[in-house]
């Protein structure tokens, strides 16, 4: 079959190129690849400012997605091999497809920790699920990971103990400073009011559709490091903004069951697991907890847990499972062992700054690739599912102009980085060099803080505002955004930004 555009991959940015390029290029055929039939797309689309805007990421058949774009046809299956010089990618179907231009969105797999059966990673619907059935009989769950993933499991866990081991010295270290950490701590140490857990129970599942793999979540793990073999078991699209909606992950009858047990074990990582008879044979004592369950007791006495971990501090904690979320590795197969691309430090294809790989004709867009072009001032690469739909759309234009011998700037969306989410129920919007990035010590922080309501960071580098962390209701976000895109010298103005008695947003109106 041959097609002016191929698209690979049914997540946020493979969807949202083949949109795009629908749109702008509907009279050219779009080939769209993807190894389920059930994608993501981005609904609901709001914009706050120039840059900064938020969606819901919803999980349809491919079909219902494009049933209005009569030039997409849809195919369902996995690319096995790739042909670069004569333009064609072939299908496990044994179906081969021809391109003028490729865009490869592939997204990444989970960065299992551990291919033991008691490690479960997180990365799609179906893995959620499995999660949830694992944890229905779990006494102590341990979690490896700092990032959105595991900021928003901790927060949903009650009903078991939970060990929270993270390599930073403050939780959420990807996303906000101490000072924010500290605004979130007392969430963590509070139990979960009886009244709201049952509210929980009340409430739907996760807002998208359910969908299944055949294979094993052990033989994903098993495929996690095998980067080379292009039959690897295949996970569903990147988890969107509200994956841990109405997640109810646990029985909660009783008030024992829903308080919340967490205990943050700060700048360490999973050093090994240790099996029951191992550790006897080692004589090792597990590690004291605020549990006081082993605390003095010969390792004979142990409770029988499956599996225990030893942390790169030595501690050693008995635990029913381990949830790894720890990142993703992107998912660059079968593409880069078919053509010399340019691979990145992290892995992922390297892209210029029109989203073009080094191969002639293939971009690539979202998880699966690096940039490499110098960004701008206040801005910076992160695999979040924002920055997906981006760069899918921007691949669209790219290729379409290219496609027509014209040339294309960068897309304004590139000129501040901009995220909003939610984490422990709460708004938060990042902007800009959030934490300082790259700034060194060449920059000044303003903080306000009021406690269960808001915190407000602003980081301005030489009298301009760089970047902001806004958690609450603020209604900063599209000042602020303003004021990072204007490079406005705040100099005489620092010491009024933060006060609550000034409107900053219809001072700068």
């Amino acid at each position: 079959m041959n097609s002016t555009f191929v698209v690979v991959g049914g997540g946020i940015a493979g969807v949202s190129c083949v949109e795009q390029l629908s749109q702008i290029c509907a009279k050219e055929t779009i080939t769209f690849i993807t190894a389920r039939d059930v994608v993501k797309a981005a609904h609901n689309l709001k914009t706050y400012g120039r840059t900064l805007e938020e969606f819901d990421v919803k999980e349809q058949s491919a079909n219902s997605v494009f049933n209005y774009c009569p030039n997409v046809v849809i195919v369902q299956s996995q690319v096995v091999a790739f042909n670069p010089e004569e333009h064609w990618i072939l299908t496990d179907k044994d179906e081969k497809f021809v391109y003028k231009k490729l865009c490869i969105c592939t997204g990444g797999r989970p960065n299992i920790i551990s291919k033991s059966p008691f490690v479960v990673g997180i990365r799609d619907t179906e893995s959620v699920q499995q999660l949830k059935d694992k944890l229905s009989k779990a006494r102590r769950v341990v979690i490896v990971g700092n990032g959105g993933i595991a900021l928003e499991l901790v927060y949903e866990l009650y009903g078991c103990q939970v060990l929270w081991a993270i390599k930073d010295d403050a939780i959420g270290n990807a996303f906000f400073d101490k000072g924010a950490a500290t605004f979130f701590l007392p969430h963590l140490e509070s139990n979960l009011p009886v009244a709201m857990a049952n509210q929980k129970c009340m409430e739907s599942y996760v807002k998208r559709m359910k969908y299944g793999i055949e294979t094993s979540l052990s033989s994903v793990s098993q495929h996690s490091s095998a980067s080379s073999d292009s039959t690897q078991t295949l996970c569903g699209g990147a988890l969107g903004p509200d994956w841990s909606s109405g997640l109810t992950l646990c029985d909660i009858n009783s008030e024992k069951e829903a308080k919340r047990q967490v205990y943050v074990r700060y700048n360490c990582e999973v050093k090994h697991l240790i099996d029951p008879q191992e550790l006897k044979q080692s004589n090792q004592n597990e590690a004291s907890s605020p549990w006081h369950e082993t605390t003095g007791r010969e390792s004979a006495d142990l409770p029988d847990w499956p599996v225990y971990v030893q942390l790169t501090n030595d501690e050693i904690y008995g635990c029913d499972l381990i949830v790894s979320a720890t990142g993703v590795i992107p998912n660059t197969q079968p593409f880069a062992s078919c053509a010399p691309f340019h691979i990145a430090d992290d892995g992922g294809l390297l892209v210029d700054s029109n989203m073009q790989t080094n191969v002639v004709d293939v971009y690539a867009a979202g998880d699966v690739c690096s940039t490499g072009w110098n960004p701008a001032p206040c801005w910076f690469q992160m695999r979040l599912w924002s920055q997906a739909r981006q760069m899918g759309v921007f691949a669209a234009k790219c290729m379409m102009a290219h496609l027509s011998n014209e040339q294309i700037s960068t897309d304004f969306c590139f000129e501040l980085f901009t995220h909003v989410t939610q984490f422990f129920g709460y708004k938060v919007v990042l902007l800009g060099k959030y934490n300082a990035q790259g700034l060194g010590s060449d920059h000044e922080l303003l903080v306000r803080c009021t406690k269960a309501v808001e915190y407000v960071k602003i980081v301005l580098h030489r009298g301009k505002m760089c970047g902001a962390v806004l958690i609450g209701e603020t209604e900063l976000e599209e000042t602020f955004e303003n004021l990072i895109l204007n490079e406005m010298d705040l100099t005489l103005l620092r010491d009024h930004l933060l006060d609550p008695n000034i409107d900053i947003e219809d001072y700068f109106d």
